[in-house]
C-alpha cells in the first residue's frame, strides 16, 4: 500500500510541470505571433509608405513633365509664331527691294514727263508741239538776239522748240548769248535746233570761222565709219558747245543712180549695208555731246528728182523696195539712238494711195507704216511746213491738223505759225483732234528733253 502513493505524486508534478510548460510555451507563442505582427505591420505600413510615396512622386514628376511640355510647346508655338513674322518681314523687304530695283530711270522720266504735262494749260500743249524760226514766233524780220520781244513771245507761245539758220549767226559769243538768253525766256525747256550739214551744206562754220569738214556724200565715198563717226562728233561737240541739242541731220536717204536730187552731197552713199553703217556712226556721234537727230526724210528721198521746196514731187518706187532699202537705213538709225524722224514731203503714190497726198501728212505712211509695222514710238516731226510742195496746196492750218491727224507729233516751221497754232487748238476745242492725243504727242517729245535730266 505504500508504493503507489508514490507513484501517484511524481505522474501529478510531472503533468503539472508540462501544464506550466505548455502555458509557457503558448505564452511565448504569443508573444512571438505579437510580435511578429507587430514587425510584419511595420514592415508592411513602411512599405505601403514607400509605396504612397513613390507613387506621389511619380505623379509629382509626371505633372512637372506634362507642365514642362505644356511650356514646351507654348514656347515652340511662340517660336513659330516668331519665325513665321520674321519670314514675313523678310520676304516684304525682299519685296521691297525687288520693287525699287524694277523701279528704273524710265519709271521716273515717264512720272516727271506725266507730271509736267498734268500741270499744263491746253493753249501750252499745242504751242509746245511747234518748233518754228525765231522770225516766226517773234514776227521779226531777222533775229540775232534774245531780248524782250524774245520773252513775251514766249510768254504767249511756249513753243517746243526754236530752229535758227546761218542767217541768225554773227559770232561766237552773240550766238552763245542769245541761245542762254532763249533758254532762260522759257517755262519749259526747248529744243534748240539747227539744220546743220557738214562740207558745203553747213551753216556754221563761215560765220564761227571753223575748219571745214568732209560734206556726207565724201564721207560715203570714203567707206569710213570711224571717221564718219569722229565728224559728227566734232559737230556735236561744237552745237552743244554753243546749246543747241537737235541737229536736222543727218539723211538716211539712199542715193539712186541717174536721179539729179537736190539732196546729192546730203546723202551718204547708194549702197544700203554703207548707209546703214554711216548714218548709225553719225547718229552715235551726236548723241554722244547730247544733240539730238533728226533723222531725215522718211520714208526715203534719195528717188526724188523734184525739189519740195519748189513744188510737188513724187516717186513711184514700191514699199518692198523702200524697206530693202530707205526703211532699213532709217531702222538702224532708231537703233543707234536716234530720238526723231522727220517725213518728207513729197508723194509716194504706192505707199499712200494716192498722188497728190504727200507723205509728211498721210496715215498710211505715219500711223499705218512707221507707228504700226515698224513699231517706232519716238517723235515724228514733218518736214519744213513752209515749203511749196505744202503752201500750194494746203493753208497753214489745214496742213498742220492733218499732220497731227495722220500722227505726226511735232510740226516743223509753218507758212504762218500764229494760224496754224490757231486752227489746232480749235480742232482740240470742237473735239476734231482729242486733247489726250495732244498729250501722247507732247509726252514723247518730253522724254527726250527730261532724259539727260533723268539720267544726270
Amino acid at each position: 500500500m505504500g508504493s503507489k502513493k508514490k507513484n501517484s505524486k511524481s505522474g501529478a508534478e510531472y503533468r503539472h510541470k508540462r501544464r506550466v510548460r505548455s502555458v509557457a510555451f503558448a505564452y511565448i507563442f504569443v508573444f512571438i505571433l505579437v510580435a511578429g505582427i507587430g514587425a510584419g505591420g511595420y514592415l508592411g505600413v513602411r512599405t505601403l509608405a514607400n509605396k504612397l510615396t513613390d507613387r506621389k512622386v511619380a505623379k509629382e514628376a509626371e505633372a512637372a513633365a506634362a507642365e514642362a511640355a505644356e511650356e514646351a510647346a507654348k514656347e515652340a508655338e511662340i517660336a513659330a509664331v516668331l519665325a513665321e513674322q520674321e519670314e514675313a518681314k523678310a520676304a516684304e523687304e525682299e519685296a521691297e527691294a525687288t520693287e525699287e530695283e524694277e523701279y528704273t530711270e524710265t519709271d521716273l522720266l515717264e512720272e516727271v514727263v506725266q507730271a509736267c504735262i498734268k500741270d499744263m494749260s491746253v493753249e501750252d500743249k499745242v504751242a509746245g508741239l511747234f518748233i518754228v524760226t525765231p522770225e516766226q514766233l517773234t514776227g521779226t524780220d531777222k533775229v540775232t538776239k534774245a531780248g524782250d520781244g524774245t520773252k513775251e513771245a514766249l510768254d504767249k507761245y511756249p513753243v517746243g522748240g526754236i530752229i535758227y539758220s546761218g542767217t541768225n549767226v554773227k559770232d561766237a559769243d552773240q550766238l552763245k548769248e542769245m541761245l542762254d538768253n532763249t533758254i532762260s525766256f522759257s517755262k519749259y525747256p526747248l529744243f534748240l535746233a539747227i539744220n546743220e550739214g557738214l562740207g558745203s551744206e553747213s551753216q556754221l562754220t563761215k560765220p564761227l570761222k571753223l575748219d571745214a569738214t568732209k560734206s556726207a556724200k565724201e564721207l560715203g565715198d570714203s567707206g569710213d565709219a570711224n571717221l564718219t563717226y569722229e565728224s559728227y562728233r566734232i559737230l556735236g561737240q561744237t552745237l552743244n558747245s554753243y546749246g543747241f541739242n537737235l541737229d536736222f541731220s543727218p539723211l538716211a536717204d539712199i542715193a539712186i543712180e541717174g536721179v539729179d536730187s537736190p539732196l546729192a552731197d546730203n546723202m551718204f552713199t547708194g549702197d544700203v549695208n554703207l548707209a546703214i553703217n554711216l548714218v548709225a556712226s553719225s547718229v552715235e556721234g551726236l548723241k554722244e555731246n547730247n544733240v539730238s537727230s533728226a533723222v531725215a526724210n522718211f520714208p526715203g528721198q534719195g528717188s526724188v528728182d523734184g525739189d519740195t521746196s519748189k513744188g510737188m514731187a513724187s516717186t513711184s518706187r514700191t514699199l518692198d523696195d523702200y524697206k530693202m532699202n530707205d526703211i532699213a537705213v532709217f531702222q538702224a538709225a532708231v537703233d543707234a539712238g536716234a530720238d526723231m524722224i522727220t517725213v518728207g514731203h513729197f508723194a509716194a503714190p504706192e505707199l499712200t494711195g494716192d498722188e497728190t497726198t504727200p507723205c509728211s501728212l498721210s496715215k498710211e505712211v505715219i500711223t499705218d507704216l512707221l507707228r504700226g509695222e515698224y513699231q517706232y514710238d519716238g517723235v515724228v516731226i514733218t518736214d519744213a511746213l513752209n515749203k511749196k510742195a505744202i503752201t500750194e496746196y494746203y493753208g497753214s492750218g489745214e496742213a498742220a491738223v492733218k499732220a497731227l491727224k495722220s500722227g505726226a507729233d511735232m510740226i516743223l516751221m509753218p507758212e504762218n505759225f500764229q494760224e496754224a497754232y490757231a486752227e489746232v487748238l480749235q480742232a482740240v476745242a470742237d473735239g476734231n483732234i482729242s486733247e489726250q492725243r495732244i498729250d501722247d504727242s507732247l509726252a514723247r517729245v518730253y522724254r527726250i528733253k527730261y532724259r539727260s535730266t533723268i539720267e544726270e
